[in-house]
């Protein structure tokens, strides 16, 4: 009679190939999420930075009013959604630049506003030390870590 099944060493080697595809699968789908995370980062500024730049051009073109000692940058992020008054038609619309305000993909916290997510550099502030203030110049990521292609976010 002959015996129907597998035996213990068939069972063993069976369990070890898994434990090894496993823990390849594990590194390269990390590098999967954190690609991921990276090219909605890049996305995410690109969207920020063209907002911040058709505000500014819209400024020098004086369709945005700006105050004297301005120098044509929105005042917040918040400002390139809200809207400021269309300086040529006054009481008719406002000039929206953007939609909404994308979140920095690598912010830990959902519950913070997505203006909060982003570091501010004003006009004034040096590149090396970027720094808030009564405009905003440029935005930059706060996470800490670096990228795939070896710059910290910080510097994206």
């Amino acid at each position: 009679m002959s015996a129907r099944g597998f035996t213990l060493i068939e069972m063993v080697v069976t369990v070890a190939v898994v434990a090894v595809l496993a823990a390849m699968a594990v590194p390269v789908m990390q590098v999967t999420n954190q690609r991921a995370k990276e090219s909605e980062l890049r996305l995410a500024l690109r969207q920020l930075r063209e907002g911040i730049d058709t505000y500014k051009r819209y400024s020098d073109e004086g369709r945005i009013a700006r105050p004297a000692d301005g120098n044509g940058y929105p005042p917040t992020l918040q400002a390139l959604v809200d809207g400021v008054p269309d300086a040529r038609a006054p009481g008719k619309g406002r000039i929206h630049v953007l939609r909404r305000l994308p979140r920095d993909p690598f912010s830990a916290d959902p519950s913070v506003d997505a203006a909060a997510t982003w570091g501010l550099r004003s006009y004034a502030s040096p590149a090396e030390t970027p720094a808030p203030g009564a405009d905003v110049f440029d935005v930059y990521s706060r996470a800490p870590g670096v990228g795939l292609n070896g710059l910290p976010y910080r510097a994206w």
